[in-house]
C-alpha cells in the first residue's frame, strides 16, 4: 500500500502515517515497508505464504504470465540496486583466490550447485559443499588461508548455514554471501556480498534473479581470465568429455 492508500483503509491521514513511521524510528515510510517486508518474510510459516499466494490465484495462461512478470520485475530490482564496487571486489576474489568453495542449503542448493559447476569451467579449485552435510565442516577447517567461501543462501535462512558463515570467519577465510534480502544475517559479518532483491514475498522461493547474480559473476570471472590459461584450462575439460564419452555425441548415437 501507498501512504495513502493505507491512511484511507485504516481511516486516518497521511500525516498520520508518515507521522507513525517515523515514530517507529524509520526515515521514511518506503524503508519502513521494505524493512517490513524482509521481517514478515524470515517469519512467514508454509501456511501462511500458502494462504498469501491463494489471494493472488490465477491459473492456466493468466498464472503463468503472472509469474512470469514477477520475475521480470526481480529482475528489473535487482538491475536497478547492484553495487558495481561490491560486484567488482567479488570478481578479483573469485578470479584470484587460490581456492573457491561454494557452499547452499535447501532451497539456496540449487543455485550454489550451479555456480560451482560453471565455476569448474573457467578455473581450478572450485569445491560445491553442501550446508546441511556436516563434511562442510571438515573441508574449510582445512580450507587453504588463501580462500573465498561464497555462500548462497535464500530466506528462510537455515541456521546451519549462519554457523558455516561464522566459522568462515573465524578461519580468516573471505566470507561472500550472495542472498535475495538485506536481512539476510550473513550480511553482517560479510567481507563483501550482493543481494538480489525480490518484489513480492514468494511461496516457494524464487532463485531466479539470483541466479542471473551469478551468471553474472561466472561470466565476469572469465572476462578476467581470458587467454591461454583459459583455453589450456577448457581443452583439457573437453579431452576428458571425449576420453570418458561424458557428453552426448550425435555421431555415435
Amino acid at each position: 500500500m501507498t501512504t495513502r492508500e493505507l491512511a484511507a483503509t485504516v481511516g486516518t491521514s497521511e500525516a498520520t502515517v508518515v507521522r507513525f513511521v517515523r515514530n517507529l524510528g524509520y526515515s521514511s515510510y518506503s524503508v519502513f515497508i521494505k524493512h517490513l517486508r524482509q521481517r514478515i518474510d524470515s517469519e512467514l510459516t508454509l501456511m501462511d505464504r500458502n494462504r498469501l499466494a491463494e489471494t493472488d490465484e490465477a491459473g492456466g495462461s493468466a498464472g503463468l504470465a503472472n509469474i512470469v512478470n514477477q520475475e521480470i520485475e526481480n529482475l528489473k530490482m535487482l538491475q536497478a540496486s547492484i553495487d558495481p564496487d561490491q560486484a567488482d571486489n567479488i570478481v578479483k576474489l573469485l578470479g584470484q583466490s587460490e581456492f573457491v568453495y561454494v557452499v547452499g542449503s535447501r532451497l539456496s542448493y540449487a543455485p550454489a550447485y550451479y555456480m560451482g559447476w560453471a565455476m569448474t569451467k573457467i578455473r581450478k579449485n572450485i569445491h560445491i559443499l553442501k550446508g546441511s552435510d556436516r563434511t562442510a565442516v571438515d573441508w574449510l577447517t582445512i580450507a587453504s588461508p588463501d580462500s573465498a567461501v561464497v555462500i548462497v543462501a535464500t530466506s528462510r535462512y537455515p541456521n546451519e548455514l549462519i554457523r558455516i558463515g561464522k566459522m568462515v570467519r573465524r578461519q580468516g577465510l573471505k566470507l561472500i554471501p550472495l542472498a535475495d534480502s538485506t536481512s539476510c544475517p550473513l550480511i553482517h559479518f560479510s567481507h563483501h556480498s550482493l543481494v538480489s532483491p525480490l518484489k513480492a514475498i514468494p511461496y516457494m522461493g524464487s532463485p531466479t534473479s539470483l541466479t542471473c547474480l551469478i551468471k553474472f559473476l561466472v561470466h565476469a570471472v572469465a572476462e578476467t581470465t581470458q587467454g591461454e590459461a583459459l583455453t589450456a584450462h577448457q581443452e583439457k575439460l573437453e579431452q576428458a568429455y571425449r576420453e570418458n564419452d561424458i557428453l552426448f555425441n550425435f555421431e555415435k548415437k
